[in-house]
């Protein structure tokens, strides 16, 4: 995994950040959606926000980096997010990670990581392939235990849930 020039970035800008992107996390549970919140940052502006949004939209590519992406580039009008970083509460997944890769951010910063998933490092990398025309710098683990704590939270009434039903259905 590349590691991340820290130069411009305080680890309290960092979890600044991505204490924005937790409470984006917090609004897709809210709906009952997968808590994930990302937001991307240029020159120290946030210029994108999204969360999970797939149960709500039924839409596979609703992912919260997704439509912080989008709106990041609507903000700029191009597609090309130069400069930009993406901090997000979980290790991206392959097709977020080729989005960013595909609009060119200068660094991702994301709290837990996703052993099922992730591609910025877990699983694979994106981030540093050889073979692909763009690479970006990583900077894993910000708040990791609150990101982490955040989603294990939601599964676990999840499944409390799920257990209740099922006793209520014979």
């Amino acid at each position: 995994m590349k590691s991340t020039s820290t130069a411009d970035l305080t680890p309290e800008e960092a979890e600044g950040f991505m204490r924005m992107a937790l409470a984006e996390a917090e609004a897709a549970r809210a709906r009952g959606d997968v808590p994930v919140g990302a937001v991307v940052v240029l020159d120290g502006e946030v210029i994108g926000r999204g969360h999970n949004l797939r149960e709500v939209e039924q839409d596979p590519t609703a992912h919260a980096e997704m439509i912080a992406l989008r709106e990041a580039a609507r903000h700029l009008g191009s597609w090309r997010l130069e400069g930009c970083t993406v901090y997000v509460t979980l290790e991206p997944c392959p097709m977020c990670s080729g989005a960013m890769v595909l609009s060119r951010i200068e660094r991702c910063v994301y709290g837990a990581s996703d052993p099922k998933g992730g591609f910025l490092g877990t699983l694979a990398d994106l981030s540093d392939h050889p073979r692909l025309n763009h690479r970006f710098d990583v900077m894993p683990g910000v708040l990791k235990d609150t990101c982490a704590e955040q989603l294990r939270s939601f599964f676990r009434a999840l499944r409390q849930k799920s257990k209740r039903d099922r006793q209520r259905d014979p």
